[in-house]
């Protein structure tokens, strides 16, 4: 379960390496990796003693209240500041906790950020902002070097460490990136998007558990991960499968944020009928219980 650790180490190495670029660590960086490391630690005690979900949640506000302290937050300038913040609040609780309900199996959490790490730097750098472009290079390094031994069959695992550090950090980059300007709203959408696939199997594990009258956070083996296997996929094979999407969604999202509204639409549009689909295909599927 050391994974979490490394990752933290090599982000944290990582962002450091900008001191030596500016003389100075850059606000933004410094707002994430503090927070960051609340949330890191906390994934450490939860992996030790397994914590409740109340006390799981009470230590997720705290590390997004820190972010909005270092205002790290979103800035929509037709709502007022504390919907704002409240969005901010359902953001980072939302994608922290889709990626560690992503971690079922081996190599899905870590190529999925990698993934939408990569998408966000590619954003990064087509918008001239170098403080996102060093976050999302720093943590897609990280990832990169942990799926060396956590792909099929793995060797290390994150553990809720990783995988809580993983969603909050993404979710904070997805808050610190200009998507847009105001005559094209539809780029909004952009970070919505490239985390896509983490929010689509959240959404879908749900859905899935609530019709059947079973509580959504409780532990089952109804994961899209655990149902791709069920199809008599390899894991390998499967891992392939979940990270295709993974891209499909990340790719969709960079390009909304760079065409007009019209194509940005029907993109958003496309996915929305694609993520329908998938949908009723694996909702088919009986997997447990």
């Amino acid at each position: 379960m050391i994974g979490g650790i490394s990752m933290w180490l090599g982000f944290l190495a990582a962002c450091f390496s900008s001191f030596f670029l500016y003389g100075k660590l850059l606000p933004q960086i410094t707002g994430i990796l503090i927070s960051s490391f609340i949330m890191f630690l906390f994934g450490i005690i939860d992996d030790t003693y397994e914590l409740s979900i109340i006390a799981k949640f009470l230590m997720q506000i705290l590390a997004t209240g820190l972010l909005v302290i270092f205002d790290i937050r979103t800035h929509i300038a037709c709502i007022p500041d504390a919907l704002n913040i409240i969005i901010t609040f359902i953001w980072v609780l939302g994608i922290t906790n889709a990626f560690n309900h992503l971690d079922v199996m081996d190599g899905v959490g870590g190529f999925m950020a990698a993934i939408v790490s990569l998408a966000f730097f590619i954003i990064s750098i087509l918008k001239g902002d170098v403080k996102s472009a060093i976050l999302s290079l720093a943590l897609a390094g990280a990832v990169c070097g942990f799926l060396i031994y956590n792909s099929p069959p793995a060797k290390i695992y994150m553990g809720n460490s990783g995988s809580h550090f993983l969603g909050f950090v993404l979710s904070a980059i997805a808050l610190v990136i200009s998507y847009a300007s105001l005559e094209k709203r539809v780029a909004l959408f952009s970070p919505l998007l490239i985390l896509g696939f983490p929010i689509f199997d959240t959404a879908f594990l749900i859905l899935t558990r609530i019709s059947k009258k079973k509580l959504p956070f409780k532990k089952s083996d109804d994961h899209l991960a655990l149902r791709f296997l069920a199809l008599g996929y390899s894991k390998k094979k499967a891992l392939l499968i979940m990270a295709g999407w993974g891209l499909f969604f990340a790719l969709c999202g960079v390009i909304v944020s760079q065409v007009s509204n019209l194509w940005g639409i029907i993109t958003v549009a496309f996915v929305v009928l694609t993520s329908l689909a998938l949908t009723k295909k694996m909702g088919k599927i009986a997997i447990g219980k």
